[in-house]
């Protein structure tokens, strides 16, 4: 319940509002397969679960270098 009410953002409220014009056009249309569409994407807004999971598409955060001791690169020219 607490997921529902919490983390709001533009995203989320989109899905949301797109998925319930989905649902009113498939039913004016009187296809229902648009309908359930639109309940597949706002329920997916509603729960703020997504294509991934739940933080399935983070990327990890970058390790900082500078502490460790890194290893000198010697080049050679080649003619």
């Amino acid at each position: 319940m607490k997921n529902i009410l919490l983390n709001w953002n533009f995203m989320r409220a989109l899905r949301l509002l797109l998925g319930v014009i989905i649902i009113v056009q498939g039913y004016q249309a009187r296809e229902w397969m648009y309908s359930m569409a639109g309940v597949l994407l706002s329920s997916m807004a509603i729960a703020n679960i997504g294509c991934c999971g739940v933080g399935g598409c983070n990327v990890p955060l970058k390790k900082d270098i500078s502490k460790s001791n890194p290893q000198e690169i010697s080049y050679e020219e080649i003619h």
